[in-house]
């Protein structure tokens, strides 16, 4: 019997007959209650259950680990399928995938209801109880095929992954069995602790011109004890989630007549806006930036040379062809489909809906010859900019069809590269801390050498993804390279946020490119009197302003930091005779720029207060005769907490300050130490 070396995490080097698997491995280091799910080998993932017969390295993957919490969920969508097809026999079970904060998987059924819920989940319980091993199967092609003859679902899939030469395998627990490259549970007794949450329609391969699916969604955690902590964080995020509060605090409206994923800002939500934009401006002067603007339309041209045209045409509106061209295009019989590979070819031209904003401000750079001296060329806009969203991917404010990014576009010499990477980052840094979101780690996007997707030179790729680490490790916060999540034209630096919840955002980037400047043929005259390609930087400290003020409403659970409240003070009178002193509180507060609303209806003063409540203002000013008299304030703070006897000029002086200072959270009310 041939021996072979295993390596261990801590460097261990132990010697096992050739054919032991990874799971007894584990067990012998770590012993039986070692609480792994799958395996590591030479750093692939792979089930327990895999043989090893050569030197390498075995590494566990605990269940509450990031690799482990996403093996629980893409087998839990296996039990799902496995627990559906037992229950409805002529489901047709399609993908389902682990997604960030469970799992799903999409069948074609008869719908079902939210109340249907309960019967599966008792069968997954019934499953996952009967401790069901989890078996790979390795399967060629025409067996492949028959196992999965009457599903033209899987059919497709398999088509697809065979002829991108990936392989495939199939996962079997009992007599039930899916597609899938694994790793896996090792067994359905694992899977413990499931709860399905919601049930909706989707389409197949999200074309809304294919079929259309029922999707269940679910939970799973290694615990009971981290299911409940996981199903608090969801009831907390049901309270928080800003399509209810921005109905409640009157911030947006979205109109069917309208359109889906179109904002419109009401007053009250426009002032949320407007600070935030005030805010980011100031620094933006402070760093040199020149404000531009740009048209909401741009020649399909202009998209062909940036490559935006046809490459993201799927996530773009449909050109606008001019009228004339449209009406003798139809008499000669053109299709739509004959419109659009004429417009893919140049053949005709029209313009498109802005999707972004860069190539506007690439020709605002080529207006006019630039020398060394005039970069770095800092130009920003706050530009409108619009995308088609699939229907069932909207979602409030933080997806939509039409958004305003907070961009801009820096035109550098590759010397000046990395300090202004930097100096983007700090606006990114400056934005998170004057709102208290100091939980964020870094993702910097790398290309994938695998894919044909990315335009320009490789040497340039290089040294933008180098400038890009350099800037990561800088920032003293957690960092990850992640390959695949470059733009097609430059790696990126994006700023994952943590809300109070535990929830991710993904909200600023800074993006370097090189090819953009390549395709418009960007130039400056450099000190040694030669032609030079400038590099571009793409930066979005917010993002999407919608997008942000979603994130903003559910971080804040609607309780905005004074600065950004839209109404600052909401000042109540307790009797009529009040009323004047009231107009003359009001008038010291709008005098320091306060943003105030007077209430001094004859509402009782408790309904006042209910009323008023609801709209979360930073304060409630509440007059009454010892107020009046001795030209005073009482103070009532969102938890409730009181304080009196203010005197008029010093709370008007404090909460100014408060405001100047951009605190996060109101402080002029003490807690209450009751």
């Amino acid at each position: 019997m041939s021996m072979i070396h295993i390596t261990l995490p801590d460097g261990t080097v132990n010697e096992y007959a050739s054919g032991i698997t990874c799971g007894e491995v584990i067990t012998d280091a770590m012993g039986k209650k070692h609480g792994c799910l799958a395996a590591k080998v030479d750093g692939a993932e792979c089930d327990l259950s895999k043989v090893l017969d050569i030197n390498c390295s075995v590494e566990g993957i605990p269940a509450d680990s990031e690799e482990g919490i996403h093996i629980l969920r893409h087998s839990a969508a296996h039990l799902l399928a496995q627990a559906v097809m037992e229950l409805y026999p002529g489901a047709l079970p399609t993908i389902g995938p682990a997604i960030d904060r469970g799992f799903y998987y999409d069948f074609a059924m008869e719908p079902i209801t939210q109340g249907d819920l309960k019967a599966i989940e008792k069968k997954m319980h019934e499953l996952a109880r009967r401790n069901l091993n989890v078996e790979r199967v390795e399967l060629d092609q025409s067996s492949l095929r028959e196992h999965f003859e009457s599903n033209p679902y899987k059919l497709e899939i398999i088509d697809d992954k065979l002829e991108a030469g990936d392989g495939s395998t199939i996962y079997k627990q009992g007599e039930w069995y899916d597609l899938c490259l694994g790793p896996h549970v090792p067994s359905t007794s694992k899977l413990m602790f499931v709860r399905l949450t919601s049930v909706s329609t989707a389409y197949w391969r999200g074309d809304q011109d294919r079929e259309q699916l029922v999707r269940i969604y679910g939970l799973v955690e290694p615990s009971k004890e981290a299911l409940k902590a996981t199903l608090t964080r969801i009831e907390e995020a049901k309270k928080r989630d800003h399509r209810k509060l921005g109905k409640d605090l009157q911030l947006f409206h979205i109109d069917e007549e309208v359109g889906q994923g179109l904002i419109l800002w009401t007053p009250r939500g426009a002032v949320v806006r407007q600070e935030l934009q005030d805010f980011i401006s100031h620094h933006l002067r402070r760093q040199g930036y020149a404000q531009v603007f740009t048209p909401h339309i741009g020649k399909l041209d202009l998209y062909r040379t940036s490559g935006h045209f046809p490459y993201y045409q799927e996530s773009q509106y449909p050109p606008l062809v001019e009228r004339e061209l449209m009406k003798k295009l139809a008499d000669e019989g053109c299709t739509c489909g004959d419109l659009s590979n004429m417009m893919k070819s140049g053949e005709i031209d029209g313009y498109m809906l802005k999707p972004m904003n860069c190539p506007h401000h690439v020709k605002i750079y080529a207006s006019q010859p630039r020398s060394y001296r005039n970069l770095p060329l800092r130009l920003a806009e706050f530009g409108t900019v619009y995308r088609w969203e699939q229907s069932g991917e909207i979602s409030g404010m933080t997806r939509v069809r039409g958004f305003t990014q907070d961009d801009a576009h820096l035109f550098v010499t590759e010397e000046q590269l990395a300090e202004e990477v930097l100096g983007c980052i700090e606006l990114v840094q400056i934005i998170f801390d004057k709102l208290g979101m100091e939980d964020y780690r870094v993702r910097v996007g790398l290309r994938d050498p695998d894919s044909g997707k990315y335009v320009g030179d490789p040497e340039r790729w290089d040294k933008a993804e180098e400038a890009c680490r350099a800037a990561a490790e800088s920032l003293g916060v957690p960092w990850s390279e992640e390959e695949g999540e470059a733009a097609f034209y430059g790696p990126k630096i994006d700023f994952v946020v943590k809300d109070v919840i535990g929830r991710e955002w993904q909200l600023g980037t800074v993006q370097v490119d090189y090819n953009l400047p390549e395709r418009f043929d960007l130039t400056y005259k450099g000190s040694d009197g030669e032609l030079h390609r400038p590099v571009m930087i793409h930066r979005a400290p917010f993002g999407s302003m919608e997008r942000f003020c979603g994130v903003l409403i559910e971080h804040f659970a609607g309780r905005f930091p004074t600065w950004l409240t839209p109404t600052q003070c909401h000042v109540i009178t307790i009797r009529e005779e009040h009323t004047a002193y009231a107009a003359k509180v009001a008038d010291a507060l709008r005098a320091e720029g306060v943003r105030v609303e007077v209430d001094d209806s004859g509402n009782n003063i408790m309904k006042k207060i209910r009323n008023h409540r609801k709209l979360q203002p930073a304060y409630l000013v509440i007059l009454g005769d010892d107020e009046m008299s001795n030209e005073t304030v009482s103070l009532r703070a969102r938890n409730g907490d009181q304080i009196a006897g203010i005197p008029l000029n010093t709370f008007v002086a404090d909460l100014k300050n408060e405001i100047t200072e951009k605190v996060s959270q109101p402080s002029l009310v003490p807690p209450s130490t009751e």
